[in-house]
Protein backbone atom coordinates (compact mmCIF):
# COMPACT_ATOMS: atom_id res chain seq x y z
CA UNK A 1 0.00 0.00 0.00
CA UNK A 2 0.82 3.57 -0.34
CA UNK A 3 2.59 5.38 2.45
CA UNK A 4 -0.45 7.47 3.58
CA UNK A 5 -2.68 3.98 3.98
CA UNK A 6 0.11 2.60 6.13
CA UNK A 7 0.30 5.66 8.01
CA UNK A 8 -3.67 6.46 9.15
CA UNK A 9 -3.86 2.09 9.48
CA UNK A 10 -0.70 2.15 12.40
CA UNK A 11 -2.86 4.89 13.94
CA UNK A 12 -6.24 2.91 13.54
CA UNK A 13 -4.25 -0.41 14.83
CA UNK A 14 -3.56 1.78 18.54
CA UNK A 15 -7.23 2.66 18.39
CA UNK A 16 -8.49 -0.88 18.09
CA UNK A 17 -6.07 -1.94 20.40
CA UNK A 18 -8.27 0.24 23.04
CA UNK A 19 -10.32 -3.02 23.02
CA UNK A 20 -7.18 -4.98 24.80
CA UNK A 21 -7.61 -4.28 28.94
CA UNK A 22 -3.85 -4.80 29.15
CA UNK A 23 -3.43 -2.17 26.75
CA UNK A 24 -5.72 0.28 28.84
CA UNK A 25 -4.65 -0.38 32.29
CA UNK A 26 -2.08 2.58 32.41
CA UNK A 27 -1.22 5.63 30.11
CA UNK A 28 2.13 4.22 29.36
CA UNK A 29 1.14 0.98 27.79
CA UNK A 30 -1.54 3.08 25.51
CA UNK A 31 0.86 5.77 24.44
CA UNK A 32 4.00 3.34 23.81
CA UNK A 33 1.26 1.03 21.61
CA UNK A 34 0.24 4.06 19.93
CA UNK A 35 3.65 5.10 18.61
CA UNK A 36 4.76 1.40 18.29
CA UNK A 37 2.09 0.35 15.85
CA UNK A 38 2.47 3.76 13.63
CA UNK A 39 6.33 2.82 13.16
CA UNK A 40 5.55 -0.57 12.69
CA UNK A 41 3.14 0.57 9.92
CA UNK A 42 5.83 2.14 7.97
CA UNK A 43 9.10 0.80 9.38
CA UNK A 44 9.02 -2.26 6.59
CA UNK A 45 9.09 0.25 3.65
CA UNK A 46 12.50 1.94 5.07
CA UNK A 47 13.87 0.13 2.43
CA UNK A 48 12.42 3.05 0.14
CA UNK A 49 15.63 4.72 0.93
CA UNK A 50 17.27 2.41 -1.92
CA UNK A 51 15.50 4.92 -4.21
CA UNK A 52 18.55 7.55 -3.58
CA UNK A 53 21.20 5.13 -4.70
CA UNK A 54 19.28 4.25 -8.38
CA UNK A 55 16.56 2.53 -9.43
CA UNK A 56 17.65 -0.68 -10.19
CA UNK A 57 19.26 -1.47 -6.43
CA UNK A 58 15.12 0.13 -5.34
CA UNK A 59 13.52 -2.61 -8.16
CA UNK A 60 15.28 -5.69 -7.05
CA UNK A 61 15.44 -5.27 -3.31
CA UNK A 62 12.21 -3.01 -2.63
CA UNK A 63 9.94 -5.44 -0.44
CA UNK A 64 12.32 -7.83 -0.35
CA UNK A 65 14.36 -8.28 2.93
CA UNK A 66 12.58 -6.11 4.57
CA UNK A 67 8.98 -7.17 4.02
CA UNK A 68 10.56 -11.05 5.27
CA UNK A 69 10.17 -13.69 7.90
CA UNK A 70 12.86 -12.63 9.85
CA UNK A 71 12.24 -8.84 9.14
CA UNK A 72 8.66 -9.38 10.81
CA UNK A 73 9.92 -11.14 13.53
CA UNK A 74 12.70 -8.37 13.97
CA UNK A 75 11.13 -4.73 13.49
CA UNK A 76 9.30 -4.92 16.53
CA UNK A 77 12.12 -5.85 18.91
CA UNK A 78 14.02 -3.09 17.69
CA UNK A 79 10.95 -0.82 17.67
CA UNK A 80 10.44 -1.67 21.33
CA UNK A 81 13.78 -1.81 21.93
CA UNK A 82 13.95 1.92 21.29
CA UNK A 83 9.92 2.85 22.61
CA UNK A 84 10.01 0.98 25.94
CA UNK A 85 12.85 2.51 27.59
CA UNK A 86 10.77 6.10 27.27
CA UNK A 87 7.86 4.18 29.29
CA UNK A 88 9.18 1.35 31.63
CA UNK A 89 5.91 0.88 33.06
CA UNK A 90 4.14 -0.27 29.83
CA UNK A 91 3.20 -3.74 29.46
CA UNK A 92 5.87 -5.16 27.76
CA UNK A 93 4.15 -7.72 26.07
CA UNK A 94 1.40 -6.44 24.94
CA UNK A 95 3.45 -3.91 23.63
CA UNK A 96 5.19 -6.44 21.62
CA UNK A 97 2.08 -8.04 20.53
CA UNK A 98 0.64 -5.04 19.28
CA UNK A 99 4.09 -3.71 17.03
CA UNK A 100 3.94 -6.95 15.56
CA UNK A 101 0.57 -6.46 14.49
CA UNK A 102 1.03 -3.28 12.70
CA UNK A 103 4.53 -4.68 11.24
CA UNK A 104 2.36 -8.19 9.86
CA UNK A 105 -0.13 -5.67 8.69
CA UNK A 106 1.69 -3.54 6.71
CA UNK A 107 3.71 -7.03 4.82
CA UNK A 108 0.12 -8.93 4.67
CA UNK A 109 -1.98 -6.10 2.97
CA UNK A 110 1.18 -5.39 0.44
CA UNK A 111 0.70 -8.82 -0.77
CA UNK A 112 -2.85 -8.04 -2.28
CA UNK A 113 -0.96 -4.95 -4.52
CA UNK A 114 0.05 -5.76 -7.98
CA UNK A 115 3.52 -5.13 -6.84
CA UNK A 116 3.75 -7.74 -3.75
CA UNK A 117 6.46 -8.83 -1.61
CA UNK A 118 9.13 -10.80 -0.89
CA UNK A 119 7.42 -12.08 1.99
CA UNK A 120 8.06 -15.69 2.38
CA UNK A 121 12.08 -15.33 2.38
CA UNK A 122 14.13 -16.70 3.16
CA UNK A 123 12.73 -20.15 2.23
CA UNK A 124 11.49 -18.50 -1.17
CA UNK A 125 12.20 -15.21 -2.88
CA UNK A 126 9.26 -15.90 -5.34
CA UNK A 127 6.86 -12.26 -5.20
CA UNK A 128 3.72 -12.82 -4.17
CA UNK A 129 1.81 -10.15 -5.74
CA UNK A 130 -2.15 -11.07 -5.30
CA UNK A 131 -3.08 -8.27 -7.22
CA UNK A 132 -6.83 -7.66 -6.02
CA UNK A 133 -6.20 -4.10 -4.30
CA UNK A 134 -4.34 -1.17 -6.09
CA UNK A 135 -1.41 0.40 -4.25
CA UNK A 136 -3.30 3.11 -3.52
CA UNK A 137 -7.35 2.26 -2.85
CA UNK A 138 -9.36 5.32 -1.87
CA UNK A 139 -12.07 3.12 -0.20
CA UNK A 140 -9.77 1.80 2.50
CA UNK A 141 -7.49 5.30 2.69
CA UNK A 142 -11.00 7.14 3.29
CA UNK A 143 -12.90 4.56 5.67
CA UNK A 144 -9.78 5.25 8.26
CA UNK A 145 -9.99 8.61 7.80
CA UNK A 146 -13.39 8.51 8.78
CA UNK A 147 -12.91 6.32 11.52
CA UNK A 148 -10.30 8.76 12.55
CA UNK A 149 -12.66 11.87 12.00
CA UNK A 150 -15.51 10.05 14.67
CA UNK A 151 -12.72 9.13 17.23
CA UNK A 152 -11.95 12.79 17.33
CA UNK A 153 -15.32 13.35 17.43
CA UNK A 154 -15.72 11.22 20.24
CA UNK A 155 -16.22 7.84 19.09
CA UNK A 156 -14.94 4.80 20.77
CA UNK A 157 -11.92 3.98 19.21
CA UNK A 158 -11.84 0.26 19.52
CA UNK A 159 -15.20 -0.09 18.31
CA UNK A 160 -15.33 2.45 15.53
CA UNK A 161 -12.26 0.22 13.89
CA UNK A 162 -13.41 -3.44 14.79
CA UNK A 163 -16.18 -2.50 13.01
CA UNK A 164 -14.20 -0.81 10.13
CA UNK A 165 -12.21 -3.92 9.74
CA UNK A 166 -15.16 -5.87 9.93
CA UNK A 167 -16.02 -3.89 6.21
CA UNK A 168 -12.60 -4.27 4.88
CA UNK A 169 -12.50 -7.94 5.60
CA UNK A 170 -15.75 -8.02 3.55
CA UNK A 171 -14.84 -5.78 1.19
CA UNK A 172 -10.99 -7.27 0.26
CA UNK A 173 -13.59 -11.27 -0.04
CA UNK A 174 -15.26 -8.42 -3.10
CA UNK A 175 -12.67 -7.49 -4.71
CA UNK A 176 -11.18 -11.34 -5.03
CA UNK A 177 -14.26 -12.51 -6.13
CA UNK A 178 -14.16 -9.80 -8.65
CA UNK A 179 -10.80 -10.26 -9.58
CA UNK A 180 -11.38 -14.14 -10.26
CA UNK A 181 -14.95 -13.01 -12.51
CA UNK A 182 -12.58 -11.19 -14.62
CA UNK A 183 -10.05 -13.79 -14.90
CA UNK A 184 -13.18 -16.39 -15.68
CA UNK A 185 -14.16 -13.32 -18.60
CA UNK A 186 -10.71 -13.44 -20.26
CA UNK A 187 -10.16 -17.08 -19.80
CA UNK A 188 -13.23 -17.88 -22.26
CA UNK A 189 -12.89 -15.08 -24.38
CA UNK A 190 -8.91 -15.87 -24.99
CA UNK A 191 -9.18 -19.99 -24.23
CA UNK A 192 -5.56 -20.78 -25.45
CA UNK A 193 -3.80 -18.33 -22.44
CA UNK A 194 -1.58 -20.35 -20.27
CA UNK A 195 -0.98 -17.15 -18.02
CA UNK A 196 -3.39 -14.46 -16.94
CA UNK A 197 -2.32 -11.42 -15.08
CA UNK A 198 -5.03 -9.09 -13.49
CA UNK A 199 -4.25 -5.92 -11.87
CA UNK A 200 -6.50 -3.69 -9.77
CA UNK A 201 -6.32 0.26 -11.28
CA UNK A 202 -7.39 3.33 -8.82
CA UNK A 203 -11.20 2.84 -10.19
CA UNK A 204 -13.37 0.39 -8.38
CA UNK A 205 -14.64 -1.69 -11.79
CA UNK A 206 -11.42 -1.43 -14.05
CA UNK A 207 -8.96 -4.02 -13.65
CA UNK A 208 -5.82 -4.42 -16.06
CA UNK A 209 -4.94 -6.83 -18.38
CA UNK A 210 -2.05 -9.08 -19.10
CA UNK A 211 -2.33 -12.94 -20.83
CA UNK A 212 -0.18 -14.62 -22.88
CA UNK A 213 -0.59 -17.61 -24.50
CA UNK A 214 2.54 -19.74 -26.42
CA UNK A 215 2.56 -17.31 -29.75
CA UNK A 216 0.85 -13.72 -28.09
CA UNK A 217 0.93 -11.37 -25.43
CA UNK A 218 -2.47 -9.84 -25.08
CA UNK A 219 -3.20 -6.51 -23.02
CA UNK A 220 -6.14 -4.44 -22.62
CA UNK A 221 -8.66 -3.74 -19.92
CA UNK A 222 -11.80 -4.53 -17.73
CA UNK A 223 -14.91 -2.62 -17.04
CA UNK A 224 -16.80 -4.83 -14.90
CA UNK A 225 -17.25 -7.96 -17.18
CA UNK A 226 -16.72 -6.10 -20.49
CA UNK A 227 -13.61 -7.08 -21.93
CA UNK A 228 -11.53 -4.77 -24.12
CA UNK A 229 -7.92 -5.97 -25.86
CA UNK A 230 -5.93 -3.50 -26.80
CA UNK A 231 -3.05 -4.68 -28.18
CA UNK A 232 -1.63 -7.95 -29.16
CA UNK A 233 2.09 -8.77 -29.78
CA UNK A 234 3.91 -12.24 -31.29
CA UNK A 235 5.63 -13.91 -28.20
CA UNK A 236 9.04 -14.27 -30.01
CA UNK A 237 11.63 -16.12 -28.00
CA UNK A 238 14.97 -14.37 -26.56
CA UNK A 239 17.31 -15.14 -29.19
CA UNK A 240 21.14 -16.69 -27.85
CA UNK A 241 22.83 -13.65 -29.36
CA UNK A 242 26.20 -12.03 -28.76
CA UNK A 243 24.22 -8.17 -27.99
CA UNK A 244 21.61 -9.67 -25.85
CA UNK A 245 23.99 -11.77 -23.92
CA UNK A 246 26.07 -8.50 -22.96
CA UNK A 247 22.67 -6.57 -22.50
CA UNK A 248 21.27 -9.15 -20.23
CA UNK A 249 24.98 -8.22 -17.76
CA UNK A 250 23.81 -4.77 -17.14
CA UNK A 251 22.38 -4.40 -13.59
CA UNK A 252 19.58 -2.00 -14.68
CA UNK A 253 18.31 -4.44 -17.07
CA UNK A 254 19.20 -7.51 -14.64
CA UNK A 255 16.69 -6.33 -12.05
CA UNK A 256 13.79 -5.37 -14.61
CA UNK A 257 14.15 -9.42 -15.23
CA UNK A 258 13.84 -10.01 -11.76
CA UNK A 259 10.68 -8.33 -11.46
CA UNK A 260 8.73 -8.28 -14.44
CA UNK A 261 6.70 -11.57 -15.27
CA UNK A 262 5.69 -10.55 -18.96
CA UNK A 263 7.35 -8.56 -21.32
CA UNK A 264 8.08 -8.33 -25.10
CA UNK A 265 12.07 -7.00 -26.00
CA UNK A 266 13.36 -5.03 -29.13
CA UNK A 267 17.25 -5.11 -30.59
CA UNK A 268 17.58 -1.95 -32.50
CA UNK A 269 20.73 -1.54 -34.52
CA UNK A 270 22.08 2.01 -35.58
CA UNK A 271 25.34 3.04 -36.77
CA UNK A 272 27.62 3.23 -33.98
CA UNK A 273 25.72 1.77 -31.15
CA UNK A 274 23.02 -0.96 -30.42
CA UNK A 275 20.06 -0.69 -28.44
CA UNK A 276 17.81 -3.28 -26.74
CA UNK A 277 15.07 -2.12 -24.40
CA UNK A 278 12.57 -4.68 -22.94
CA UNK A 279 9.12 -3.28 -21.93
CA UNK A 280 6.64 -4.54 -19.13
CA UNK A 281 3.26 -5.12 -20.99
CA UNK A 282 1.86 -5.29 -17.28
CA UNK A 283 1.19 -1.08 -16.85
CA UNK A 284 -0.13 0.05 -20.24
CA UNK A 285 -1.26 3.84 -19.59
CA UNK A 286 -2.98 6.12 -22.54
CA UNK A 287 -1.21 3.64 -25.15
CA UNK A 288 2.10 3.76 -23.92
CA UNK A 289 4.19 0.98 -21.92
CA UNK A 290 5.58 3.29 -19.25
CA UNK A 291 7.79 0.63 -17.16
CA UNK A 292 10.67 -0.37 -19.46
CA UNK A 293 14.49 -0.90 -19.08
CA UNK A 294 16.84 0.50 -21.98
CA UNK A 295 20.79 -0.55 -22.56
CA UNK A 296 22.83 0.78 -25.12
CA UNK A 297 25.70 -0.89 -26.20
CA UNK A 298 29.00 0.22 -28.37
CA UNK A 299 30.05 -2.23 -31.39
CA UNK A 300 32.76 -4.12 -29.22
CA UNK A 301 29.58 -4.93 -27.15
CA UNK A 302 30.53 -2.26 -23.84
CA UNK A 303 27.55 -1.35 -22.32
CA UNK A 304 27.37 2.78 -23.15
CA UNK A 305 24.25 3.67 -20.99
CA UNK A 306 21.37 1.82 -19.37
CA UNK A 307 17.96 3.00 -17.61
CA UNK A 308 14.82 1.15 -15.92
CA UNK A 309 12.07 2.76 -13.99
CA UNK A 310 9.19 4.43 -15.15
CA UNK A 311 8.88 7.14 -18.29
CA UNK A 312 6.05 8.10 -19.90
CA UNK A 313 7.81 9.77 -23.32
CA UNK A 314 10.57 9.03 -25.49
CA UNK A 315 11.94 12.40 -24.75
CA UNK A 316 12.16 11.81 -21.36
CA UNK A 317 14.04 8.71 -21.96
CA UNK A 318 16.39 10.13 -24.14
CA UNK A 319 17.00 12.92 -21.45
CA UNK A 320 17.49 9.93 -19.09
CA UNK A 321 19.73 8.12 -21.01
CA UNK A 322 22.03 11.34 -21.86
CA UNK A 323 21.31 10.31 -25.84
CA UNK A 324 23.52 11.74 -28.55
CA UNK A 325 22.25 11.20 -31.80
CA UNK A 326 24.78 8.71 -33.30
Amino acid sequence: MDTGTHVVMGIALGGLATLDPSVTENSATINSVLIATIVGSQIPDIDTVLKLKNNATYIRNHRGVTHSIPAVLLWPLLIIAVVYPFFPEANLLHLWLWTFAAVFLHVFVDIFNAYGTQALRPFSSKWIALGTINTFDPFIFFIHVAGLILWALGADPGYTFAAIYMILIAYYIIRFRMQRKVYRTVKAMIPFTNEIIIAPTLRFHQWRIAAMSDENFFVGRANKNRITIYDKFNRVPMPNTPVLEAAKKDKNLSAFLSFSPVYRWEIDSYDKYYEVRFIDLRYRSNGHYPFVAVVQLDLNLNIIVSYTGWIFSEEKLRKKLDFIPG
